[in-house]
């Protein structure tokens, strides 16, 4: 529980040091007419950038468990391996289609060009 607790609170601290750099702008950028596009093409790398890392992390804790699961099995077991084994990588094969499905719309995100007419 009090990692969980650290954790969001280095989330929440993250967040209030990154709100002002998104939503400021000062007067030299804001006259500019390409501002809007830097700013952005700026957020979407820091979102491509945050959606990616938690989805690989989300992912590999999922891996992690699977597989640990899979070893005590065989472990407690060691007739029933073949089973477990493959059961062990379909479940990790769709676990790890999540990921793909975070990179997909995370290159979508950074390629995308709202501006263009």
């Amino acid at each position: 529980m009090k990692k969980l607790f650290s954790v969001l609170l280095l989330a929440a601290v993250m967040l209030l040091l990154v709100a002002p750099i998104a939503f400021g702008a000062d007067a030299a950028t804001a006259a500019s007419p390409d501002a809007g596009k830097l700013s952005y093409y700026a957020m979407a790398v820091l979102g491509c950038a945050i959606g990616i890392g938690l989805a690989a992390l989300g992912t590999g804790i999922g891996q992690g468990f699977g597989v640990r699961g899979a070893c005590e099995g065989v472990a407690r077991n060691p007739g029933a391996s073949g089973k477990i084994t493959t059961t062990l990588i379909i479940g990790l094969a769709m676990i790890e289609s999540l990921a793909i499905y975070a990179l997909v719309v995370v290159l979508i995100v950074f390629f995308v060009n709202p501006f263009k007419i």
